[in-house]
């Protein structure tokens, strides 16, 4: 009897951030050339990310649903859409909640943000019972300074031991924390609800978002898991892409990396 294919409902979207230094209008034309489902938005620096109503016109205009928000959660975006941490999580999810998205994507709280830290479970949690937008909290990883392991994450950068519902898996972040992906995701189990497709060594303490398949974490094996496992979360390829030779390298990575996940999403049954 032939093997049936069998492709999950997991749609698979490009993260803005995918396309740097390009910008959030450039991610917009390239989900649609090259077939992506839709685009996460990485709020940061870039201005338009920052505002919806332009969001809102560029989906309309390239016909690319916004399928997540990733919120301003970086060193870099302290200051995007103010100070306040809180504040910028409503903010994400009303502007999930207009643009249609499904997810917004947060980091644990730094350690030197006391308050936020304290109440980040709590929080989380009463952001919940007023949406139906799923706050993801994505696993980070240590910094190495002098041989010693630093965590400047708050209660952890890492989210199996903590009562998140929602978790986001970033296989960039596994490469740097040494982390085992196949067995976090079993940890997290059906708390799993985003995946952060990137590729990493692991060697450094560089964060590199390559291309899925030029690393060594099992990207493939992560997608055919949640393909088995009846997946109905986000795949989000977030790569690194700003040392590519010209927009076509840049292009041809996009496009590699949309087929891998098609390739490894169809599970052979």
């Amino acid at each position: 009897m032939a093997d049936v294919i069998r492709v999950p409902n997991a749609k698979i979207a490009l993260s803005t951030a995918s396309v740097y230094p390009e910008r959030t209008p450039d991610a917009f034309e390239l989900a649609a050339r090259l077939g992506y489902d839709g685009v996460e938005i990485m709020v940061g620096a870039d201005p338009v990310s920052q505002d919806i109503d332009v969001i809102e016109r560029l989906s309309e205009h390239y016909q690319v649903p916004v399928l997540a928000i990733h919120a301003p959660c970086l060193l870099v975006t302290q200051r995007v859409w103010g100070r306040d941490p809180w504040a910028k999580l409503v903010k994400a999810q009303k502007a999930a909640e207009r643009l249609g998205a499904s997810t917004v994507v947060v980091h644990p709280p730094f350690r030197w943000q006391r308050d936020y830290a304290r109440d980040f479970e709590t929080g989380l949690g009463r952001m919940r019972d007023e949406t139906s937008v799923k706050f993801a909290v994505e696993n980070m990883f240590p910094l190495r300074a002098r041989g010693n392991d630093v965590v400047p994450y708050s209660p952890s950068w890492d989210p199996v031991d903590h009562d998140f519902p929602h978790t986001t898996l970033d296989l960039s972040h596994t490469a740097v924390s040494g982390s085992d992906a196949m067995e976090m995701a079993d940890k997290l189990g059906d708390r799993l609800a985003h995946l952060h497709l990137a590729d990493g060594l692991g060697v450094t303490n560089k964060d590199e978002h390559l291309v899925p398949g030029r690393g060594n974490q099992p990207c493939a094996q992560m997608l055919e898991r949640l393909a088995g496992g009846g997946y109905t979360g986000l795949v989000v390829l977030e790569i690194n892409t700003r040392k590519a030779a010209s927009r076509t390298e840049r292009i041809d990575d996009l496009a590699e990396g949309l087929a891998f996940a098609r390739l490894h999403l169809a599970a052979s049954t």
